[in-house]
Formats: C-alpha cells, structure tokens, sequence
C-alpha cells in the first residue's frame, strides 16, 4: 500500500542555521579546543622520547623528508619566511573564510562539513592527549634541525618559542604535534575547494593548499612527516564520525527543544457548503443552490459518486 501523506498537513520545516547562533558556537568549540589542547600537556621528556621515535621509524622507512627541506627554509630566507607567514596564519584565515562561503553559498552542505571539522578537530585533541610529541625545531640541536620561526622571527609577529603571537608562546602547548591539524584542517578545506568550487582555479587551490601546507609544517621543523599522515588520518576518522554526531545532534535537539507544530491546512471547504457570502453548494454542484431546482422540499440529494464527482466518498450500504 502506497504511504500517503494526512491530508491537511505539512512537514515540519527543518530549522535553519543563522550566522549569530553559528558563531558563538564555532568560538565555542574553537575555545574548548585552544583550552583543552593547552590543559593536555605531558611529561616533556616522555614527548622528547616520542619525538625521536618518530624520527627514527621515517629513517627506517625512508620518508625523512624533514631534514633536506629545513635546510633549504633555513639556507633561503626568500623560501622560509613566506613559509613561516603560510605556517603562522593561513590556517587562522583560510579555514574559517572556507566556512562563510559554504554557510553562504552552500547552506545545504554546510552543517555536514562543519560538523566534520569540528568532529575530526576533536579526534586530533584525543591524539595530542595520548601521544604528547616534541615537533623536530625543539629537539637537541644535534639531531639537524634548526627552528626557522626562531630564525625569522624579526620579521613577523611570532615569537622565538612559537608561532603564538611575541610574548605569548608560554601559553600555547608546544608538544601538541601528533597529528598535525595544520595539515588535517589544509585538506578538509581542499575538500570543499574541490567540491563545491566549480572552477578550475578553485580546483587548483584545492591540491595546492594542502600540499604546500604539508611542505611547510615540515620545512620549518614544526612537524614530521608522519604527523602529515596522522593529519589526514584524523581527517579520515572524523569524516566516518560525522553522520553519528548529526544523528545525535539531532535526537538531543528534539528531545529538549520543542518541535514545530505542523500546518493544518484549512479544510472548512470540505465538511461546510458555506461558500462566499452565504451562497450555498454541496458536493457536486457547481452553481450554487443548483440541486433545489430538481430536488423536492425537504428530501436529502443523493449522494452517489456520478453525482459527487470522483473527489467525493461511496455512499454506505
């Protein structure tokens, strides 16, 4: 049997999202992140360890791409400060302008690719809590890397200690390198760009974004390679995620906010033959009193379905 819809009513409208309720809560969770990534700093010879494990096993594998890069940003200035400028900032512009476009321009998919933003964002704060890793510029010097947001910091507006603003560096957690978000937060932006970017320059920046992020992250001895992949990883895992939290997003909301009632349409037609003022029709007639010419004083019309049209219900036997 075919489902068919109560006549008279419509489906509740789905709530729309609204930029001033969409910001405080992307600040909300922005904060959460900044504070909870600060409050999960572990034991720093643990995360030296951690470091220099990670080093060892690119070696192994022979994915060390870290040390030739960092040679080069340090030996270039023309190469290492634009790179210390890409690593410092665009991640604070870029990801959220990605964000007011698609809310923007592409409201229908926007809940979906914020929510897997956020999601994977939260997924890497578990990474940084059980894998606290010392990014290869604060390893000894001995181990070939040299800091270039320390070497350049003249030109920009960081500090020696990190790409937080000068004097600000002691309040950001330094071994927060496994997996790296920079990376992870480059590609879901390359994502949109390509899905919903329709040109071909947008598809360009697309593959160019995070790319050159991964370069980046590595040449300014920030992160290691595998801190990259773990990025992605995270990426990955959030996007698998992301359905389940909408469900449950939206469970707790019709739980504890009051749905939309439904709109009854107005069906007075149907069960009254008041029609205009005070005319009077019935089922059938197109003229009003039409039946009172061929009908005798005080009988009922019959309502048989040739007479009522094919809208109207088989009289009961």
């Amino acid at each position: 049997m075919p489902h068919t819809e109560t006549p008279g009513t419509e489906a509740a409208p789905v709530p729309r999202l609204r930029w001033w309720t969409e910001l405080p809560l992307i600040l909300l969770v922005y904060a959460c992140y900044s504070a909870g990534r600060l409050l999960v700093r572990g034991d720093v010879s643990g995360a030296v360890d951690n470091g220099l494990a990670i080093l060892r096993i690119e070696k192994a594998l022979f994915l060390n791409a870290e040390h030739p890069l960092n040679r080069l940003f340090t030996r270039e200035a023309w190469i290492g400060i634009p790179a210390d400028f890409w690593y410092a900032s665009l991640h604070y512009l870029v990801t959220p302008a990605i964000l007011i476009w698609l809310f923007r321009s592409r409201t229908v998919r926007y809940r979906a690719a914020r929510t897997w933003l956020w999601t994977s964002t939260f997924v890497g704060l578990i990474g940084f809590t059980l894998l606290p890793t010392c990014p290869p510029r604060l390893l000894d010097a001995s181990h070939g890397f040299v800091d270039t947001m320390a070497q350049y910091s003249s030109y920009g507006w960081w500090g020696g200690e990190a790409s937080a603003p000068r004097g600000l560096g002691g309040m950001t957690n330094q071994y927060a390198a496994m997996p790296s978000l920079h990376v992870g937060w480059a590609l879901w932006c390359g994502v949109m760009l390509w899905r919903y970017g329709g040109t071909r320059t947008a598809k360009a920046a697309a593959v160019a974004y995070p790319l050159i992020t991964t370069i980046v992250v590595m040449g300014t001895a920030n992160h290691y390679f595998l801190d990259a992949l773990a990025g992605a990883a995270v990426m990955g895992v959030g996007l698998l995620l992301a359905p389940l939290v909408m469900r449950t997003a939206d469970r707790v909301r019709a739980r504890f906010v009051p749905p939309v009632a439904p709109v009854a349409a107005d069906t007075s037609a149907v069960g009254s033959s008041n029609v205009s003022a005070g005319c009077q029709t019935s089922a059938g007639e197109r003229i009003p009193r039409q039946r009172d010419a061929r009908s005798p004083a005080g009988a009922e019309p019959s309502a048989s379905p040739k007479d009522a049209g094919d809208g109207a219900p088989a009289p009961a036997r």
